[in-house]
């Protein structure tokens, strides 16, 4: 959920205005904006974002990369970022308490961040506390998540994690209690806890409309992982058929793919990575690799624009993007940064004290795991 500490100004410069303005006019007016405001503007740009935005931003990187960095600086006093909502929470949890977050397009949402809303995940806590002890289970969310879900974490003994570390975030769970409610995401969730030998037998999904998640009371009492019935909309979209074409076309090639995709597709890979560990497998690889990879398009185009030594292909047939990070783009980036520099800002993110502390709690917990 966006929480905005306060209404866009009233007399801001309206977004109509910028709409169809040509590429060309919006690069001046943001690099004049940057220009102005100097390091006390810090531009912040997701990795799925598209080519023509990410060329402003002064950071790149994954969402959780990103906001640690904006944390660490001590010159910026606005954050633009360049990403979807629960990323720009998470900035501002971490980031300084002077320094204003700042969203260029309020529609850009995470449908996978929808699918667990802080209702439906106290009621399901709720509905399990019927029939397990809940001092038993220990809340795991994954950082695409809304901050009062990371809150609901801190507040009941749980973590955050990252598609980086969540086999460390699940170790440390099971270290102290004997089970783990991972949401949003039942792939990662599921992936991750089957490479540390947890049987499918015992891992359950929770669908939040269906009485007791749509699971029997033996069911629940079997699992070690109960997994949210929640995906992303792009990882979703990679099947195992999509493999088995690639490796058809290229005998000699390897597919390389995120551990949101869904079981089947991660068995089929010979890869298995966070976008950053995608980015960094691809940058180390010989000249002349050839790579079919299972994530966002926007991430695979530029990895083979910036990789021409190597055969890159995108492992789908059909177009798979973060709809909703498309919906920062260059109008939205001007807009947002003109009516900041002269004083009518639009779309700040602010997350109120208290769930912004045990928000805090959870992400400290997951940085302190090794």
């Amino acid at each position: 959920m966006i929480q905005t500490l306060n209404p866009p100004a009233t007399d801001a410069i309206p977004f109509a205005l910028y709409r169809d303005l040509e590429s060309s006019a919006l690069n001046e007016i943001i690099a004049a904006v940057k220009q102005k405001m100097g390091r006390e503007l810090l531009i912040l740009g997701h990795h799925y974002q598209q080519d023509e935005v990410i060329a402003h931003a002064d950071l790149t990187g994954d969402s959780f990369k990103l906001s640690q960095l904006a944390g660490r600086d001590h010159d910026c006093r606005a954050i633009v970022f360049c990403g979807v909502h629960f990323m720009a929470e998470t900035a501002d949890i971490l980031s300084r308490p002077e320094v204003a977050v700042y969203l260029p397009d309020l529609s850009a949402g995470c449908s996978m961040a929808d699918m667990a809303d802080l209702e439906a995940v106290e009621d399901a806590w709720s509905e399990l506390g019927g029939q397990i002890d809940l001092e038993q289970v220990t809340p795991v969310t994954y950082i695409n998540s809304a901050a009062s879900l990371k809150a609901f974490c801190g507040r009941h003994g749980g973590a955050v994690c990252t598609s980086s570390n969540a086999r460390a975030v699940l170790e440390w769970a099971f270290s102290r209690r004997a089970r783990v409610l991972f949401f949003p995401d039942q792939h990662l969730g599921r992936n991750t806890a089957r490479a540390m030998g947890v049987p499918l037998a015992n891992m359950c999904v929770w669908d939040p409309r269906q009485p007791n998640g749509g699971n029997s009371p033996e069911a629940i009492a079997a699992s070690r992982v109960l997994l949210w019935k929640g995906h992303c909309s792009v990882h979703q979209m990679f099947k195992p058929g999509h493999i088995k074409q690639f490796r058809t076309l290229f005998p000699q090639g390897k597919v390389l793919v995120h551990p949101e995709c869904m079981m089947e597709v991660v068995d089929a890979a010979d890869i298995v990575g966070s976008t950053e560990s995608i980015i960094r497998t691809v940058a180390a690889a010989p000249a002349g690799s050839i790579w079919g990879i299972g994530t966002e398009l926007h991430l695979v185009n530029r990895l083979a624009k910036q990789h021409p030594e190597q055969s890159i292909h995108f492992l789908s047939p059909m177009v798979c993007m973060c709809a909703t990070m498309y919906r920062i783009d260059l109008p939205h980036l001007a807009w947002c940064l003109v009516n900041l520099e002269r004083g009518t800002p639009v779309n700040r993110i602010a997350v109120d004290a208290e769930t912004a502390r045990w928000s805090r709690v959870a992400l400290d917990r997951m940085l302190e795991i090794r």
